[in-house]
């Protein structure tokens, strides 16, 4: 899966080094990789080149929201991908993981619920937003949830 094939290099517009500690929400666009400290959210402007990249030694105390998610660091905080995450061998997730195409590596750990997001169930989540915004209480009609603690590894 990782060792048998290069991740596309990604064009990576934003680096926070090994030794910085970024406090407060990151919005942002192109490619960003974090190898120091975040105690924020990360959120990823609408572009489907848009490509966030953790390292094994990167952490976020926060969610994370973005089109290519590939983490390989700590995650204290929901992960939202809309379109491809990655889960290298390092990656410890503690929080839900929302997906629509997930890969992961023997080692990574998601302590919380795996949910695949289809893109009717995106929309209901999308319509729920929307319904707690303006008061009214939208039920989930769909759901495609799997409770998990999950550490990836040789059995």
């Amino acid at each position: 899966m990782f060792g048998k094939k290069k991740i596309k290099a990604a064009q990576i517009d934003t680096l926070i080094g090994k030794n910085t500690v970024v406090k407060g929400d990151i919005h942002y666009r192109g490619g960003l990789h974090i190898e120091g400290k975040v105690q924020g959210n990360l959120v990823a402007e609408s572009n489907e080149k848009t490509v966030l990249i953790v390292s094994e030694k990167g952490c976020v105390e926060g969610d994370v929201k973005g089109p290519v998610v590939i983490l390989n660091g700590m995650i204290e905080g929901d992960v939202y991908s809309t379109a491809t995450l990655e889960l290298a061998r390092h990656a410890k997730v503690k929080g839900n993981v929302y997906y629509k195409l997930l890969e992961m590596e023997v080692g990574a750990e998601v302590n919380g619920s795996l949910i695949h997001q289809s893109v009717s169930t995106s929309k209901i989540k999308e319509k729920q937003a929307q319904d707690k915004q303006s008061g009214s209480d939208g039920k989930n009609t769909s759901s495609s949830n799997d409770e998990v603690n999950l550490t990836a590894g040789n059995s």
